[in-house]
């Protein structure tokens, strides 16, 4: 029970995230790219405090696991970035298909390829989850994707995968997500700025990107990666079919949105689909 209120409580951070990343930059409190950097930056700086405070070191230079934090970094960074510039071009609702599809199949495949499989039950899960996440967001009318948003979009997806599978293997998840944060920071810096464009911040904006990355970014990847050794990698990924439901009521709550008949049954279904998938395997 408690791995799974730990569970819930990691997807609410995320989709936090969503709800935060829309108030800051569809309002033009603050750009996609501001946000990126000041998000990575506050949540290294959040999380190396703790470790401090903890009298533990941030694992920097660490011969064995130099390996770990190249993929941590980089892949953080990836997701950090591609998410945060695909939505200039992308409609939300299809863009997070994109994401959740990627990383569905990047870490089903990963995991086959590193012999640990799913199993049947788990895939139709996945399936029934990620159909009724396709029923909730698939965008009403003609449905024109920008090929530039769809391609970072999708970067995004790998990266958000490699990041989860790589989380599986960490021996303290608190120390290993400072280190990938710090990290990032140059990497999502320099990427911030090849990408192009121009930086608008407003205070508002600001606020909402540091919450970001010290509470629902830096707290809550350090929590998932402290509850990815005890998920099977399967069942890590179908339940992050939940995150965008979550952000859409989220959005119904905080931001007034309309809750309408697909949300209801669409959402019904990805409960559904993470439940079948995580009756097993969630000790594996």
């Amino acid at each position: 029970m408690r791995l799974i209120l730990l569970t819930c409580l990691v997807m609410i951070a995320f989709a936090a995230n969503s709800v935060l990343n829309r108030l800051a930059v569809d309002s033009g409190a603050i750009d996609p790219r501001s946000f990126a950097v000041i998000r990575v930056v506050a949540g290294a700086l959040m999380l190396t405090l703790l470790v401090l405070v903890q009298r533990q070191r941030v694992p920097l230079l660490v011969g064995k696991r130099i390996g770990a934090r190249v993929v941590g970094a980089g892949a953080l960074t990836l997701y950090m970035v591609g998410f945060s510039t695909a939505y200039l071009t992308l409609d939300a609702g299809l863009g997070a298909l994109i994401l959740f599809g990627v990383v569905q199949v990047t870490m089903f495949a990963v995991s086959a390829a590193s012999g640990t499989p799913a199993n049947m039950r788990q895939i139709t899960g996945a399936g029934i989850a990620f159909g009724g996440l396709v029923w909730v967001l698939w965008p009403g009318g003609v449905v024109l994707v920008d090929s530039t948003g769809a391609a970072l979009i999708a970067a995004a997806g790998v990266g958000w995968a490699f990041y989860t599978l790589a989380g599986r293997r960490e021996p303290d998840a608190l120390s290993a997500t400072a280190a990938n944060f710090l990290y990032a920071v140059p990497l999502t810096l320099v990427a911030a700025l090849v990408a192009g464009g121009p930086w608008q911040t407003a205070p508002t904006g600001v606020a909402l990107a540091v919450v970001s990355g010290t509470v629902t970014s830096g707290l809550g990847y350090a929590l998932w990666y402290s509850v990815l050794p005890r998920l099977a990698p399967s069942v890590a990924a179908t339940v992050q079919l939940s995150v965008p439901v979550i952000a859409l009521g989220g959005g119904v709550v905080l931001l007034g949105e309309a809750i309408n008949a697909r949300l209801i049954v669409g959402g019904a279904l990805v409960i559904g689909g993470i439940a079948l998938s995580v009756r097993v395997g969630t000790n594996r």
